[in-house]
């Protein structure tokens, strides 16, 4: 699947998003290595820290359904649901994506300019990752 095409989903998935408080709609495309497709919204809270980014959404979807193995993912947000300047991934959700992916992984964020390509090693640089823990007892 090209950039273009998974960008159009993450706009798609926008239009699912519930966000009465903010008005910032967000959507997220995860291509997962088999091709597969899992996309994701975000949803508000009025207590706001229950709220879920649309790539967390993305992901825990894709793993709730035994996928482990990403692509790239696709990122598309604007007020009012219209795609304006690029909306990058949160701290969180950077987080997240480092748990499950490989440095190299690509993201893709969608403005009006057109699609911004960055690598998760270059949102999230030094980053927190599993090989950080591995020899625990917990592992």
């Amino acid at each position: 699947m090209d950039n273009i095409e998974l960008s159009k989903a993450a706009i798609s998935a926008m239009e699912r998003a519930y966000a009465p408080y903010s008005g910032c709609r967000v959507g997220a495309a995860l291509l997962c290595s088999d091709g597969s497709i899992f996309t994701g919204c975000n949803i508000e809270n009025a207590a706001f820290g229950p709220t879920v980014c649309a790539e967390r959404t993305a992901i825990f979807k894709a793993i709730s359904e035994g996928k482990r193995a990403f692509v790239k993912m696709a990122v598309a947000g604007g007020k009012n649901g219209t795609v304006n300047e690029a909306f990058m991934p949160c701290g969180v959700c950077r987080q997240v994506i480092s748990e499950f992916c490989s440095d190299d992984f690509e993201i893709l964020c969608v403005s009006t300019d057109g699609i911004a390509v960055f690598k998760l090693s270059d949102l999230l640089p030094m980053r927190f990752s599993p090989e950080n823990v591995k020899g625990s007892d917990n592992l």
